[in-house]
């Protein structure tokens, strides 16, 4: 038997999933990390602690199994976050800023100024926002010495974590990204498929920092110098989460969306060969890139808060001891009273693009308990999903027929119908909801050859249940009163 070995670096943690190539789970296994808050809307991850989290994950799925039958290594990751390292050394030069750092929102606010938005929207799909990777990268070089002298000296290797991974597995042979990574960072050209010259300059970025850019599927490297694992297996699928979920839900074909609810929740729609251009202010990028001159595209609206908020009411407000609690606390009210949770934890994404706004709680009284507040905070989850999905079908012109979700979130039953209510859309949830580990999965075994087209992974797709919605459309159309409210008085100023 075969194996797969599927490593899915995201916000909080590393998990690690080995799969035979029928598709059997042979091991899982999960590692949180530490985040770092130096300043209000600053977050860093240590790439050492990443690092150990995958080595982790890797010794534990493999321990029980002939490693030297592993023929494929897929990397899923979370985006935007940038990393510094010597290329040389493979050492860390400093922290990796992640997606969710607002650091560079004056730098973004600056660049609007000069009128030079459209430009980057039209080019790279992109708005000007801290969230991408490029706006770090230039402050990166700008504000610490260590990656500036590294550039300087010719030795500063930067990239998503995707790069950072390939990196260390290769034993440091390799500076490699694919396309759903490199369409995060404002400086690929959405079109011509490069690392663009005029773009860097315009972030004040040199254009040869960044990685080459190979097809998302195929041998990107092999690995060397990992002690856990044999000398030479392949990596042969790297892709963002979204854009792995996006394939892992079998999202193959134009129209089918997706909703992943992680620490953030992101909607994807795939949208065929051709980019699809918003003018409701969603993101267009690229879903993956099956061979150089084969691209599939999607439109994206991110909301940067969904799981997180679930963390910071058990580990802020200590409303609950473990995350899955929140469903039982929620589900003990019939509604949340009027109040609503606005979690705009780490400013506001999709459609509003605010990295200034705060969360907020409104419609607390005297009667108001941590259910109430508890069952807003799942709603509000919700309720921002409402505002991409509805520009995301403005953009369509067509009504979405039914929403895929996934990510640890959609376990909730409570939240998951409620969703459905609010969208007035079918969710279908399936069998095995990590699918951003299975979209690795997926992408490793098509660039080994494993599955040999798109419609093999069609074929794995499998349902555990459909929530209906169950609100009249007088009750969606109070709920989302509340909620614009709600957003209303918020520092968001549209």
């Amino acid at each position: 038997m075969e194996y797969i070995l599927a490593i899915d670096q995201g916000t909080t943690g590393t998990t690690s999933l080995l799969m035979d190539s029928n598709l059997n789970r042979v091991a899982h296994a999960s590692v949180d990390f530490e985040q770092h808050f130096p300043k209000p809307g600053w977050v860093e991850h240590d790439l050492n602690d990443i690092w150990s989290t995958v080595i982790q994950t890797v010794r534990e799925v493999t321990k029980h199994v002939d490693t030297r039958k592993i023929v494929a290594i897929g990397i899923t990751n979370q985006r935007e976050t940038v990393c510094f390292w010597d290329h040389k050394t493979s050492e860390p030069l400093a922290r990796a800023i992640v997606w969710q750092d607002r650091r560079t929102a004056q730098m973004c606010e600056e660049l609007r100024a000069r009128g030079v938005e459209k430009f980057y929207q039209e080019s790279t799909g992109l708005l000007l926002d801290p969230y991408f990777s490029g706006t770090k990268a230039a402050w990166a070089l700008k504000n610490w010495p260590e990656v500036n002298s590294a550039y300087k000296a010719g030795r500063l290797a930067v990239g998503n974590i995707d790069s950072y991974l390939i990196a260390k597995l290769s034993g440091g042979a390799v500076h490699a990204t694919e396309p759903s990574n490199a369409s995060r960072t404002l400086c690929f050209h959405l079109t011509q498929h490069r690392f663009d010259p005029e773009l860097c300059e315009g972030l004040g970025v040199p254009v040869n920092i960044w990685p080459e850019v190979c097809p998302s599927v195929g041998t990107f490297a092999v690995t060397k110098g990992f002690k856990i694992l044999p000398d030479g297996i392949p990596i042969t699928g790297v892709l963002g989460d979204q854009q792995s979920a996006l394939l892992g839900q079998a999202c193959v074909k134009e129209g089918n969306a997706k909703c992943t609810y992680g620490t953030g929740a992101f909607l994807l729609l795939n949208t065929g060969r051709k980019p699809a251009r918003s003018k409701h202010r969603l993101l267009t990028t690229i879903a993956w890139a099956l061979k150089p001159d084969e691209y599939t595209y999607a439109l994206e609206g991110s909301a940067f808060i969904a799981g997180a908020a679930v963390q910071w009411v058990r580990d802020g407000l200590k409303f609950i001891r473990e995350s899955a609690e929140i469903e039982t606390l929620a589900a003990s009210v019939p509604t949340s009273e009027g109040v609503v949770f606005v979690p705009a934890l780490t400013g506001l994404g999709a459609p509003y693009w605010d990295p200034n706004a705060t969360g907020m709680f409104t419609g607390i009284t005297r009667g108001t308990t941590r259910a109430h507040m508890a069952r807003a905070v799942l709603e509000g989850i919700a309720f921002q999903n409402v505002d991409i999905l509805n520009a995301m079908q403005k953009d369509m012109g067509k009504p979405l027929v039914h929403l895929n979700v996934d990510g640890g979130a959609s376990a909730n039953n409570l939240l998951m119908q409620f969703q459905s209510d609010v969208l007035g859309v079918k969710l279908r949830r399936p069998e095995y909801l990590e699918t951003t580990s299975l979209g690795a999965v997926f992408a490793a075994g098509l660039g080994a050859g494993i599955w040999t087209d798109l419609t093999d992974i069609e074929k794995t797709w499998k349902e555990d249940r459909t929530f209906v919605p169950k609100f009249e459309d007088v009750d969606r159309q109070k709920a989302m009163s509340q909620w614009h409210r709600a957003i209303a008085r918020t520092t968001y100023r549209g």
